[in-house]
C-alpha cells in the first residue's frame, strides 16, 4: 500500500490513493488508527482517503488519528489538493468533495495552497461555558454541513499559559455538556492589528496539534464579525507555523459569503506501509 506523509503548518496527515488501492471503506478507522500511531507505526494527526466523486474532481475522506471520521479538515484539504495536482488528479483550481461539502483549491504556488473553507452553517458569537465554577466568554462555530464544530476561547498571555493548565481546560470544554458534537477547542490571544496567536485542542486527537486550519477559520470569522480583526489578510501564528485568512462578508455585515485559508504544505516521505500490524 503506497502512502505520502505530508504536513500543512505542522499539521500532519497520511494520504492514501484508493482509487488505486481499493481498500474497503470499513476498515478505514482502523488503518487510520493503526497508522497514526506515532510510536508504534508511521504517525499522524489524520488520514486521508483519495476516491472518485461524482461531484468533484475527487473526494476527500478523513479520518482522526482516533480513527473516528471528520467531516473535514482544512490543513488536510490544502495537502490533498497539492496532492491531487502533483499526482494528476486536478489542475491548478480544483474542487474537492468532503463530508461537510465540497471544497475549492488553488494552487499559488509549488507549496503554497489556498482553499475555500465550507460556508459556516451555525454562528453563534455568545457561547458562555461554564468550567469548574468560572464561566468563560466563547463563541461557536460550526463549518459546512454537517458542520465542524468549533470553539473559539480568548486566553491572556496564551503563549506563556502553562500547558498542562490549558490542556485541561481544552479538554473539559471539548467534552462540555452544551456540545452534543464535542469541539475543537481554539484558544486565541491578538498580538497585533491583524495578526492571531493561537493554539488548538483538537478532538479526535485528543491533544494539541500544531495546527488546525478549519478552527483558525473559524476563529477569525469570529473576531471579523466583533470587529476585532479587518477579516482581510489575517496572520495566525500557532506552533507549526502560520496560516492567512481572509473573510468576506455579506452585505449585511452579519452573514459570511466566503471565507479562505491560506498556507504552506509540505511532502514529508513517500513510500510503501509495510507495517506487520496492518491486516486489509
Amino acid at each position: 500500500m503506497k502512502f505520502w506523509k505530508m504536513n500543512g503548518a505542522g499539521n500532519d496527515f497520511i494520504v492514501i490513493n484508493n482509487i488505486e488501492e481499493k481498500i474497503p471503506a470499513e476498515k478505514y478507522g482502523e488503518i487510520a488508527r493503526l497508522l497514526c500511531e506515532r510510536h508504534m507505526s508511521i504517525g499522524a494527526d489524520g488520514m486521508m482517503f483519495v476516491e472518485p466523486s461524482e461531484k468533484a474532481d475527487y473526494k476527500m475522506a478523513f479520518y482522526n488519528s482516533d480513527g473516528s471520521m471528520g467531516e473535514m479538515c482544512g490543513n488536510g484539504a490544502r495537502c490533498i489538493c497539492r496532492y491531487g495536482y502533483e499526482v494528476g488528479l486536478a489542475g491548478e483550481v480544483q474542487t474537492v468533495e468532503t463530508t461537510a461539502g465540497i471544497v475549492t483549491g488553488h494552487r499559488i504556488d509549488s507549496r503554497l495552497y489556498k482553499i475555500r473553507l465550507n460556508d459556516p452553517s451555525t454562528i453563534q458569537l455568545d457561547h458562555p461555558m461554564e468550567i469548574d465554577g468560572k464561566t468563560y466568554d466563547c463563541s461557536y462555530v460550526e463549518l459546512g454541513n454537517p458542520g465542524i464544530p468549533h470553539i473559539a476561547v480568548a486566553v491572556e498571555g496564551l503563549k506563556d499559559y502553562p500547558t498542562r493548565e490549558l490542556f485541561d481546560l481544552g479538554r473539559k470544554m471539548r467534552y462540555h455538556e452544551s456540545l452534543p458534537k464535542g469541539a475543537n477547542i481554539n484558544f486565541y490571544e491578538i498580538t497585533g492589528e491583524d495578526q492571531v496567536y493561537e493554539r488548538t485542542y483538537e478532538r479526535g486527537v485528543e491533544d494539541f496539534t500544531y495546527a488546525c486550519g478549519t478552527g483558525t477559520g473559524s476563529m477569525v470569522t469570529v473576531l471579523t464579525l466583533k470587529g476585532k480583526v479587518s477579516g482581510s489578510g489575517v496572520r495566525v501564528g500557532m506552533t507549526g507555523g502560520e496560516l492567512i485568512i481572509d473573510v468576506e462578508r455579506g452585505e449585511d455585515g452579519k452573514t459570511i459569503e466566503n471565507l479562505y485559508l491560506t498556507g504552506p504544505t509540505n511532502i514529508v516521505a513517500k513510500g510503501e506501509v509495510t507495517d506487520e500490524d496492518l491486516c486489509i
